[in-house]
């Protein structure tokens, strides 16, 4: 059996959490103020779709995609983007909250995050290259071995992490947030 092909459809206040959305393609698809907390998305793919004022926590990605898609206002606790498909993978996120999300060893590479709750979120091993940090609360997310060339944190706040552990050249930052990168040493800034 073929999975299902949607195309241009609007999706406004569905409850995902007991009826599943159907598996298959979704193209410029727009969900809105839908409840996806703790359901299935696992092999689904979105193109050029936006979710809006969605709950997604804790929504199981596996070898999902997501292909030019945005995320505003939305709850995205606990999500684990290291599972889905790779390949293709672009995604934007405005006025959300991503806290406790992973990322790990994903390419984001020219991705926006624009005024999101990122805390605790793990960016181990992401390729973060030219990404863009706005208004972003990052307060104990994890950068480890982490790209980080030419991404502006100019506008971040809480961010701390050992610019030798990372690669940071061309990176943008601003006071008094840059201090976060010398948290390591333990010194006292006065």
């Amino acid at each position: 059996m073929n999975p299902d092909y949607i195309e241009q459809q609007l999706f406004n206040k569905q409850d995902y959490t007991e009826t599943l959305l159907s598996k298959g393609e979704y193209d410029t698809c727009n969900f809105r103020d839908c409840n996806f907390a703790g359901s299935d998305l696992s092999g689904i793919r979105f193109m050029d779709c936006t979710f809006i004022g969605c709950d997604l926590s804790n929504v199981k990605v596996l070898n999902s995609s997501f292909h030019e898609t945005a995320f505003k206002e939305c709850k995205m606790l606990g999500l684990h983007f290291e599972n889905c498909d790779q390949l293709g993978l672009t995604v934007r996120f405005e006025n959300c909250q991503l806290d406790h999300s992973s990322f790990y060893q994903v390419k984001l590479n020219h991705t926006v995050f624009l005024h999101n709750s990122l805390r605790e979120v793990d960016f181990t091993e992401t390729d973060l290259r030219n990404t863009i940090f706005d208004e972003c609360d990052l307060l104990n997310a994890a950068f480890d071995h982490s790209n980080l060339e030419r991404a502006d944190f100019t506008s971040a706040l809480n961010y701390s992490f050992d610019p030798e552990s990372n690669r940071i050249r061309g990176a943008k930052f601003s006071l008094p947030s840059v201090v976060g990168l010398l948290n390591k040493y333990q010194i006292e800034i006065q």
